[in-house]
């Protein structure tokens, strides 16, 4: 369960960037047209607190109750359906994201919001990659590694190519018979199972229509939406000495979505918000298709 330490940490600043946001002052809300160094610093400062505290408190909190060992390597590239994999990959695309909103505030250049602030989720991640190499229960991944890199480039990727986040990473997540047959590994309530319960998260790409298909007649917020997710998983490998696994299936999404960014709204306070929680896909009707051949509808999927 390596990649629940990211997923928590996503949430957390998730959180602080839109407490840094969420002023009374509509001028404080809009980013600043150019460098206002106090904005700027408090922003770094901010954010290398917050990761220090939150690799501090791992380090304490969640490392400790495991032996550490001399730094070692693993290959975990087949575990969960590769569901974890895209966890990765979501984080660092998330962090990278509010790392450069945060300078965009502050009125950071261009450059120096892709040098410095969409890679703030790479840079953690690689941190915490490193301590679970010094840890016995885990080791460096370099498949998480690779995850971790996709994530960034995706974000930096767009900003280069096209000045905007065209395709965006989202997340979604359903709750599942599976956690409570395994509590301790998939989660024990609501909370712990949106963070562990790898069998009802789905993520997803989604692209925004008008941004690829000029039309007048198509909404600025209307995206498509393709996503992936997997069930059937009591336990990473399906072949596990303790618990078999046979029912794993991978499941692949076709939904609309709203990109909640570009709702227009005049509204400051409004737009901070949209712009926060924009990693969250809006529940659609979906077409199910999944690795067994079989399709399904959902009505209206989470």
């Amino acid at each position: 369960m390596k990649w629940l330490k990211c997923h928590s940490v996503i949430f957390l600043l998730c959180t602080s960037s839109s407490l840094i946001a969420q002023s009374n002052v509509s001028r404080f809300l809009k980013p600043s047209d150019s460098l206002n160094v106090p904005r700027r610093n408090t922003v770094v400062i901010t954010e290398a607190s917050l990761a220090t505290i939150t690799l501090i408190g791992l380090d304490q909190l969640w490392y400790a109750d495991y032996p550490r060992s001399k730094f070692k390597t693993i290959d975990d590239g087949e575990e969960w359906l590769q569901m974890d994999k895209l966890g990765h990959v979501f984080s660092s695309y998330q962090l990278g994201r509010i790392g450069a909103q945060t300078l965009n505030w502050a009125g950071v250049s261009k450059q120096d919001q892709l040098l410095y602030g969409s890679t703030l989720g790479l840079g953690f991640l690689t941190a915490v990659e490193v301590m679970d190499g010094f840890s016995e229960e885990w080791g460096f991944s370099w498949t998480d590694m690779l995850a971790n890199t996709f994530g960034t480039g995706l974000y930096v990727g767009q900003e280069l190519l096209w000045q905007e986040q065209r395709v965006v990473l989202k997340y979604s997540f359903h709750r599942t018979q599976f956690a409570q047959e395994r509590p301790d590994q998939l989660g024990n309530g609501l909370f712990e199972e949106i963070l562990k319960d790898y069998n009802g998260q789905t993520y997803w790409l989604s692209a925004n229509i008008k941004s690829f298909i000029k039309s007048e007649k198509i909404p600025n917020w209307l995206n498509l939406a393709f996503g992936y997710g997997a069930e059937g998983m009591l336990t990473g490998n399906a072949n596990d000495d303790f618990v078999q696994n046979e029912n794993r299936v991978r499941q692949y999404y076709l939904s609309l979505d709203i990109d909640l960014s570009k709702i227009r709204t005049n509204s400051r306070f409004l737009k901070t918000i949209f712009d926060v929680f924009n990693f969250i896909k809006v529940p659609f009707p979906a077409i199910e298709l999944n690795s067994k051949g079989r399709v399904k509808l959902h009505y209206f999927y989470f």
